[in-house]
């Protein structure tokens, strides 16, 4: 069976074996190493970006809008005529997403493995959209059973900010080939309703996102500070610890934090407008921006620290979102603060879990930290209190939910071949 995605699913993949499934990950060569114990066949890659930008005389090795002098600040809005002509370029250049380059590699390569091999399934995973083009001509071509898993809406991403024309075209792009799928996936209740109110009549299922608790240590030895860690991109801003800022600002004037005791930490790509919001806030001296690193090390971080930020858009498109980090932060079993709309659903999975706490605003995030810090000066650490409903989030629970969708639509398929 083979999995489809260029961000190699292969947790799915590790999992799936133990309900009676072999997959086969197709996913980009990237030159890197692939997990050991899981069937991966990397495919060579076309870089359409790459290649204008060649063309046009730019370096490869960073953005064009950082080339021609264009500062991409905190919230950057494509505002000015260079900037909306190279979105309008990458949109078109690009179309539906830049691993483009990857789908006539991809579908020659899964032909000759299904040509080869008995293959009962097919996964597309996305982002990136691409995944399901080559999917749909595999099961145009073939006629196996097709699940699409959205971990990222298409059109209908709350991130979605192409220019009307390019959307246009794109939607036209995701209804035809959606159509073919036998099952749609989307990882939370109110983004299946939003596929259902563009998919009519399409089955549509909710699984969501996991971790893998093979991930993470037992027993790591927690920071002997109130270290707050964030891990992963902050998206220009749109994930916003400004907030978090002010509120521990505010309570180490009140006298309430000691500011030698507390630390946070940000791994990730590197955000020019986050040192400057640290500058204005005055925590230079409790604010580290550590900047990328190994996936291995951001999960010991997270299992040392205190604390876990989980930063949210503060809007309501993503109140149906559930990020990846949140079962990352799950898995490494610390204490969550969340920070976003009042109407997200990570308010209600952190209560069902006893995971942590969500504030909607800087006076609730003021009361969540005050209740922490309290607690790490009376026993040095904070407990971590969640429950056992977090198993239903591993990747063992997920693969299972997959195993029962694969069986479904193959019995399907075996009845409408039956009846023909």
């Amino acid at each position: 069976m083979p999995v489809i995605g260029s961000q190699r699913p292969y947790r799915l993949a590790k999992y799936l074996p133990r309900f009676g499934w072999k997959p086969t990950v197709l996913t980009i060569d990237h030159k890197g190493d692939f997990p050991q114990g899981i069937e991966v066949h990397p495919t060579n890659y076309t870089d359409r970006i790459a290649l204008i930008k060649r063309i046009a005389g730019f370096s490869n090795g960073t953005g064009i809008h950082q080339q021609i002098g264009i500062v991409l600040a905190k919230n950057f809005r494509y505002n000015s005529l260079k900037s909306k002509t190279i979105k309008a370029i990458k949109e078109i250049v690009a179309f539906p997403d830049e691993e483009i380059g990857w789908l006539r590699h991809a579908v020659a390569a899964a032909s000759l493995l299904i040509t080869k091999t008995k293959i009962d399934a097919i996964i597309s995973t996305s982002f990136p959209a691409t995944t399901h083009l080559i999917a749909q001509k595999l099961k145009r071509k073939y006629g196996i059973p097709w699940i699409a898993d959205l971990r990222d809406l298409w059109t209908q991403n709350h991130y979605y900010g192409k220019f009307w024309p390019v959307k246009y075209l794109e939607r036209q792009m995701e209804l035809k080939t959606l159509s073919g799928a036998d099952a749609l996936v989307a990882i939370s209740e109110p983004l299946a309703d939003e596929l259902k109110g563009m998919h009519a009549g399409k089955k549509i299922v909710c699984i969501t996102n996991g971790f893998d608790p093979e991930d993470f240590h037992k027993d790591p030895a927690l920071s002997k500070k109130f270290t707050i860690t964030y891990t992963g991109r902050l998206y220009n801003g749109k994930r916003d610890p400004s907030v978090l800022f002010r509120a521990v600002a505010e309570l180490i004037a009140r006298g309430i934090i000691d500011r030698t005791q507390i630390e946070i930490n940000f791994y990730g790509p590197d955000e020019p407008w986050l040192a400057a919001d640290v500058e204005k806030s005055g925590l230079n001296d409790i604010v580290h921006i550590r900047g990328n690193v190994s996936r291995d090390l951001a999960i010991k971080m997270q299992q040392q620290s205190q604390l876990l930020l989980l930063l949210l858009w503060n809007e309501e498109k993503e109140k149906g979102v559930y990020t990846g980090k949140l079962f990352e932060y799950l898995g490494s079993r610390r204490p969550i603060i969340a920070f976003g709309c009042a109407c997200s659903i990570v308010k209600g999975l952190l209560a069902s879990t006893d995971a942590g706490m969500f504030a909607e605003n800087q006076e609730q995030m003021e009361s969540i930290i005050m209740k922490y810090y309290q607690e790490f000066s009376k026993s040095g650490f904070i407990k971590f209190k969640g429950n056992n409903s977090i198993e239903n989030y591993s990747y063992y629970s997920i693969a299972l939910q997959y195993s029962d969708l694969l069986n479904s639509a193959i019995s399907k398929s075996k009845g409408q071949e039956g009846n023909a």
